[in-house]
């Protein structure tokens, strides 16, 4: 009888369990991911690790790992310019599809009004998926005393909204929202990650614009409300494009509902060949349909509406589109900030 060593045991089941993974993948795609076998693919997040973008990242990577047969792959966190610097820094990685990554679909914003430091273009993104739809809503701590939209714009004195820094999406969204709407508040930069929430619980800031996701316990513990909704289904909150009264303001709030409806997304750089692109988005199905992936996002609470390939291709085309004179405000706002490419 010949005895199997432990390493060859080891083996044997490792080899098993890649043609088995393989075999799960669509014919098409079955060849094209033999590529990645033996392959360390770097995954780009753009902001510190702990937050949002870092928890939708590793669960996606780690569930594409195990539907890539034989691939490693490996989270690189890159904060930095309100994520221009990671996604410059995926843009310009070479095309071979060992390097992908994510960011804020609010970048458009930030393409669109010539920011600083832009060197991207999300026309050109070999585009994975994206794994949510994720509402932005505008949010303002209990100590304000304010209880809806319509007194958020009643109010005399303006409030104090947060931002990351000058330039960046989040940044050129409040401003043009705030002004577009006529919202007595003024945007306050340099605060990053859960910066805001710590300075709402000391007073310093009165609100902001945020996705759902990351304001849905704050708000549950008492110590913030959601006054409006971008983007979504129905909820307890009024879509704020009830409040937009002109041609530009509804322009530039169907703006950031595509942010919203392409939420939490995966890209690889320009010129991905097309076998590589095609074995990456198998995978990336494959992870966001995966049961044990579903079960992890339910207990972190991270909403799921996958959506692959050229269907995010087209919907990032069509917002990049010019409606209502939105393009030229934010290019205003960008250049009133200083933070615009001279």
């Amino acid at each position: 009888m010949v005895r199997q060593t432990t390493a060859g045991l080891a083996c044997i089941r490792a080899c098993l369990a890649i043609s088995a993974a393989l075999m799960a993948l669509p014919a098409a795609a079955q060849s094209d991911a033999v590529f990645f076998n033996g392959k360390t693919i770097a995954y780009i997040v753009p902001t510190s690790a702990g937050g949002g973008y870092d928890i939708y990242g590793r669960l996606i990577s780690e569930f594409m790992q195990k539907h890539l047969p034989g691939s490693t792959f490996i989270v690189k966190n890159m904060p930095g310019a309100a994520h221009i610097l990671g996604t410059n820094t995926l843009f310009a990685s070479r095309p071979d599809g060992l390097t992908l990554g994510t960011f804020n679909m609010g970048l458009l914003h930030a393409q669109i009004a010539g920011s600083r430091g832009v060197k991207f273009d999300l026309r050109k993104m070999s585009w994975i998926g994206k794994a949510a739809v994720d509402p932005r809503v505008f949010v303002v701590a209990q100590h304000t005393g304010i209880k809806n939209f319509r007194s958020l714009l009643a109010r005399g004195a303006p409030l104090k909204f947060a931002a990351s820094g000058a330039g960046g999406a989040n940044y050129i969204q409040q401003v043009a929202l705030i002004e577009a709407l006529k919202i007595p508040a003024q945007v306050l930069t340099g605060y990053n990650g859960n910066d805001d929430k710590f300075a709402m619980r000391r007073g310093e800031i009165d609100g902001t614009l945020a996705s759902r996701s990351t304001y849905e316990s704050f708000v549950r513990e008492g110590h913030a409300i959601i006054l409006a909704q971008i983007g979504g289904s129905a909820s307890d909150a009024p879509p704020l494009i009830d409040f937009a009264t002109d041609a530009r303001a509804r322009a530039l709030v169907q703006m950031v509902t595509v942010q919203s409806e392409i939420a939490r997304l995966t890209a690889g750089p320009p010129g991905m060949p097309a076998e590589r692109l095609s074995a990456l988005r198998a995978a990336y199905s494959a992870a966001l349909a995966d049961p044990l992936l579903k079960e992890r996002a339910a207990k972190l609470e991270l909403p799921l509406a996958p959506l692959i390939g050229e269907s995010v291709a087209r919907a990032v085309e069509a917002a990049l589109e010019d409606a209502g004179g939105a393009h030229e405000f934010l290019r205003q706002i960008v250049a009133r900030s200083g933070a615009r490419k001279k």
